[in-house]
């Protein structure tokens, strides 16, 4: 009988060459994938390892750029001002955090531990804090205050303390009145200034700061039953009526429409100005819609309006900031 051909002369050229060249390179170490189902999973596991160790890398390389970002952000924010390096408006991932100038942190201590008496002694805090926001360069020339008044012992304390800080931080809402409002109302830990006696959402701190009240104490015990203690002896102290805490506002100058408006809705029980709407528009201040109604307004609502306290005293801040300051309106 015939012998059967060899299989080789059954192939193709192409096939044959195909093969050759596999022989070719499996004799110099160099072996090709063999075409089958096992080698087409060797060759997906391989892809699939591929795209995972690029995913994850990728992953490293977008969190090490969004850190080395943010403290880019951080250092650009701390260089900004060259006359106030202590404080900044730093936004981070939808946060805003507003300070007062360094000088004022410095000071803080000889502000606060002063009883006052009159309303010219509160006055003049206001007015010194509009000049020397000029002098130090950190913003425009409007100061306030708020005080607390203690109508028994018959003095005021200091609760927070607000100047311009428009230009250094950017930010057109902060004037004098919305910063001490906005830290008073910080430290007292309520949305209103309108609280009664130990009242608040919170608890109060000697730091300024205010920290959410869990009801708890150190032991994690529940502090509601003694805390309900303190609350009946108070309202006891006062006839069974609990009083309301007078948080009282001091500005340099009358407030621009803003302003007058944060007041409002500030829960604060009297307002003091200095210098006059006038004063401000003079030189070259834009102060909105602001009319004898809009204080009538306050007075109708409770607020106790006072003005022209050291009134002249304060314009001469505002005269000496407009022969050379900046004139910030929209």
């Amino acid at each position: 009988p015939l012998a059967a051909p060899p299989v080789s002369a059954l192939l193709s050229p192409e096939s044959r060459a195909r093969k050759s060249r596999r022989r070719a390179n499996q004799r110099a170490g160099r072996k090709m994938a063999p075409n089958n189902a096992c080698g087409g999973g060797g060759l997906a596991a391989n892809a699939s390892s591929f795209w995972a160790g690029a995913v994850v890398g990728a992953m490293a390389v977008i969190g090490l750029w969004t850190k080395q970002r943010r403290e880019d952000a951080r250092k650009a924010g701390r260089q900004k001002s060259t006359s106030d390096d202590a404080s900044d408006t730093i936004s981070v991932e939808g946060s805003l955090m507003i300070t007062l100038p360094s000088w004022a942190i410095a000071s803080s201590t000889e502000y606060f531990s002063c009883r006052y008496t009159t309303d010219e002694e509160m006055m003049s805090l206001a007015i010194h804090l509009s000049d020397r926001n000029i002098t130090e360069g950190t913003g425009g020339p409007f100061g306030a205050a708020i005080f607390e008044r203690h109508e028994e012992e018959g003095y005021c304390t200091l609760i927070s303390i607000g100047m311009n800080r428009v230009v250094p931080l950017g930010n057109s809402t902060l004037h004098g009145e919305t910063m001490a409002i906005q830290l008073a109302q910080r430290k007292v830990g309520s949305y209103t200034l309108s609280v009664e006696e130990g009242g608040g959402d919170g608890t109060e701190h000697d730091d300024g700061l205010f920290y959410e009240d869990d009801d708890t104490d150190e032991g994690g015990e529940e502090k509601t039953e003694e805390k309900g203690g303190d609350d009946a002896a108070a309202a006891a102290c006062h006839g069974g009526e609990r009083r309301k805490r007078q948080f009282e506002l001091f500005t340099s100058c009358e407030p621009c429409a803003m302003c007058l408006g944060a007041t409002l809705w500030s829960g604060v029980s009297r307002i003091v100005c200095g210098a006059t709407k006038a004063d401000a528009q003079a030189i070259g201040f834009d102060e909105g819609p602001v009319y004898e109604r809009s204080y009538e307004h306050l007075e109708m609502c409770g607020v106790k309006v006072t003005r022209k306290v050291l009134s002249e005293e304060a314009a001469k801040v505002l005269r000496r900031y407009g022969s050379s300051g900046l004139i910030y309106n929209r």
